[in-house]
């Protein structure tokens, strides 16, 4: 079933797409998921994974630049989170940019640029930064991501990770 409501989102998606693009959502849609997104970058920059974790819908499907290929439900993606988090000695930075938000009915899609930077636990810095395409629904509890996808470029001829990813 969920296989089918994301597959249905992408549908919607490209329909829209198509269609000459969607517009910002009577109701202050997009203004919501906007407020999500900030909820969220501060629940990171405070290395709080229960906070970050109530912008996801508990039946996620998550495919990140670490393995594994990909993380099914939240309890697998939380794991992800605390290891991500468990990386950094101290206070960390992060920032979402370049977010660009869609709006379809209940159904919504973002891309961004997030940046994390900060200590790793030997004391060497540790920055990166990523592309992040997420894909939102409508529910009872206001909007979740029920679909994200994170990545970084790669560069043919070396085969190695750009982890800074400037323009």
């Amino acid at each position: 079933m969920f296989k089918q409501a994301c597959w249905a989102a992408a549908a919607l998606a490209i329909g829209v797409g198509c269609a000459g693009g969607a517009t910002a959502a009577p109701g202050g849609d997009e203004a919501a998921i906007r407020a999500l997104e900030a909820r969220f970058t501060a629940a990171v920059t405070a290395k709080d994974v229960d906070a970050i974790m109530k912008v996801y819908a508990p039946d996620v499907f998550v495919f990140d630049v670490v393995p594994p290929r990909q993380y099914v439900g939240g309890a697998a993606y939380r794991k992800d989170w605390e290891g991500l988090m468990s990386g950094f000695k101290g206070p960390l930075k992060f920032e979402v940019s370049d977010l660009a938000v869609d709006v379809a009915g209940p159904v919504a899609w973002s891309h961004s640029i997030q940046h994390i930077a900060g200590v790793d636990p030997t004391g060497q810095p540790s920055d990166m930064t990523v592309r992040v395409t997420d894909v939102y629904r409508k529910t009872a509890n206001g909007w979740r991501i029920v679909q994200e996808h994170v990545s970084v470029p790669v560069d043919p001829a070396t085969g190695k990770a750009d982890l800074q990813s400037k323009p």
